[in-house]
């Protein structure tokens, strides 16, 4: 007779011991979320400014660095006046204006169509001058500086 002691082969009766739980983390599918996520506030962000459709004109001045955000009054080409994305009317631009948060001391920016009437963006700026807001900045597209243009060559007879 034989018998048999200790781990050799299988014994029958008992189970297998359990595999324990992986206790870490993947982080493979975060990262990809994340980076997706990035990408899209990246492209959407510059989208979210002013959504007041306006053909800005174009000039050689640079950016101005602004310490807080400005409201933003806007003139579509029609004359229509607008603050943020809010149509308010001639009437109603210094309710507007004040609603929006801006006080007397802070910098209201100018947004105008490059097609709008002249005379709708002066009567704009001089109301908002005349109720006490000194800081007031035209918004246009930054043209790329064209290169100095040649003297106009003139024929001479001889």
């Amino acid at each position: 007779m034989a018998l048999s002691v200790g781990g050799g082969g299988h014994q029958r009766g008992r189970r297998r011991p359990r595999k324990k739980p992986l206790s870490e983390i993947n982080v493979t599918p975060l990262v990809d979320v994340m980076l997706v996520l990035l990408i899209i506030f990246m492209i959407s962000a510059p989208l979210l400014t002013v959504a007041v459709p306006v053909d800005l004109p174009d000039t050689e001045a640079g950016a101005v660095e602004a310490e807080q955000e400005p409201v933003v009054v806007s003139i579509d080409r029609a004359g229509e006046v607008f603050v943020g994305e809010a149509q308010v009317g001639y009437d109603g631009l210094i309710a507007g204006v004040r609603q929006a948060g801006g006080s007397p001391d802070a910098a209201v920016s100018v947004r105008a169509d490059g097609a709008a009437p002249y005379s709708e963006v002066a009567k704009v700026m001089a109301r908002l001058s005349a109720n006490g807001y000194a800081k007031l900045n035209l918004i246009t597209d930054t043209a790329p500086r064209a290169a100095p243009a040649a003297a106009p060559v003139t024929a001479t007879e001889g």
